[in-house]
């Protein structure tokens, strides 16, 4: 049996590993999100809204049906999704949820030693922390700002009234301590700001019963990890949850070898091998593999498919930077600009922002890579992915400020 995974093989089943190798039709009712969201491990949750936020836009790139009141239907009525912590804040299947119990006592090892959350919770946040939980069990569901004026003691006063990052109050860390921790889980969201209450009035008592030990906890994440990305480095695989160290990873990796992982050999787009672990029957799985559609699609600069940059770019031959948080001067391309996937290639960004007043998707900018041209198809194309945008956020009109793209 070969040992090489060619770089086209490595690129179709790391797409069909992210659920970007299927029909647009495929994923036809809510009843069937937790598997797609099961399937790519977890999606990131993320609060900018230029177009589409972007846990929304991630599950919309994989689905033509998909509806916003899905999500808060799994979340919210059937809790078959939690939120929590992976690299970010992430919705995540429930059936995990019995893993997170390892990785709530690991966040608060780290937070408890974090200068960071001292800073922000005060001389005293054990009191602190109790307080909080004392008024979410009376009260129910609690936002952040349903206690910004109720910690008044003397070990979070001197911070209370301070303006702090991103607006940061004693109050506001004890809840994301306690969430972060496992004590309190998000109940519900309103507009985008979360509602905390205890876990045991979110999580269902079946999840929340189960215990695994710590070295079940390692296999875990090493087990799902690489059978998400097929392939990776030790770090690659710890940094897929992001719950346990590259040496534990590595350490299992080892252990492992031969039995849940093996050694093969990966070609980049440039042609040369790297050595990497990899799940044992990655070479089946590429005899079976669905081509990817022949289609354009914009996905969010937080898809779970670009998340590791240095992977896109040994695959794809692809350089993505989020450049929002660069000045105007410097940016290359856009403030917020998404990939366009066709097939299996990356060929360009496009900048697009929502005009709700004018009730039109505009588009500000357009680049195509270098290998690519705009042929009329690949219009087409470009040109059908916008007016699928435009029908998913209800909005009427098109308009590119794109010489190139006369919509």
């Amino acid at each position: 049996m070969s040992t090489l995974l060619t770089n086209s093989d490595a690129r179709r089943l790391f797409l069909f590993l992210h659920g970007l190798s299927g029909s647009l039709n495929n994923v036809r009712d809510k009843v069937e999100l937790p598997g797609v969201i099961k399937q790519i491990g977890f999606v990131q949750i993320d609060s900018i809204k230029i177009v589409e936020r972007a846990h929304h836009h991630i599950l919309f790139s994989r689905s033509n049906l998909y509806d916003h009141a899905w999500l808060d239907y799994h979340l919210e009525e059937k809790r078959s999704l939690f939120e929590n912590w992976t690299h970010d804040a992430s919705i995540i299947p429930m059936e995990f949820f019995p893993f997170w119990r390892h990785r709530f006592s690991r966040a608060h090892d780290k937070l408890v030693g974090s200068l960071w959350w001292k800073n922000r919770m005060g001389d005293n946040p054990g009191r602190l922390c109790h307080r909080v939980l004392d008024y979410v069990e009376k009260n129910g569901a609690t936002k952040s700002r349903d206690l910004s004026h109720g910690n008044k003691d003397s070990s979070s006063k001197r911070l209370e009234n301070v303006t702090s990052w991103w607006g940061w109050n004693p109050s506001k860390a004890a809840l994301v301590f306690l969430w972060r921790t496992g004590r309190l889980a998000v109940a519900k969201r309103e507009g985008f700001q979360k509602s905390y209450d205890l876990t045991e009035r979110v999580v269902p008592e079946i999840y929340r019963n189960i215990e695994h030990s710590e070295e079940e906890y390692i296999n875990w994440n090493c087990t799902t990890a690489i059978e998400n990305i097929g392939f990776g480095s030790h770090t690659e695989i710890a940094n897929y949850w992001k719950g346990i160290s590259p040496q534990e990873a590595k350490n299992w990796c080892t252990k492992s070898l031969n039995n849940y992982i093996m050694k093969t050999q990966i070609e980049t787009v440039d042609g040369e091998t790297v050595l990497s672990w990899a799940h044992p029957d990655i070479f089946a799985w590429v005899n079976i593999l669905p081509d990817p559609p022949n289609i354009v699609r914009f996905l969010s600069p937080f898809d779970p498919l670009i998340r590791d940059r240095k992977r896109v770019q040994r695959l794809f031959g692809f350089d993505f930077k989020i450049e929002i948080y660069i000045p105007e001067s410097k940016r290359i391309y856009g403030y917020y600009v998404y990939p366009m996937l066709e097939k299996d290639k990356f060929i360009g960004r496009i900048e697009m922002k929502v005009d709700r007043q004018s009730s039109r998707l505009i588009v500000h900018g357009f680049w195509l890579e270098s290998d690519f041209k705009l042929t009329k198809r690949r219009q087409k194309m470009i040109e059908s992915e916008l007016h699928r945008w435009r029908s998913f956020l209800d909005l009427d009109y098109i308009k590119s400020l794109v010489a190139e793209l006369e919509v």
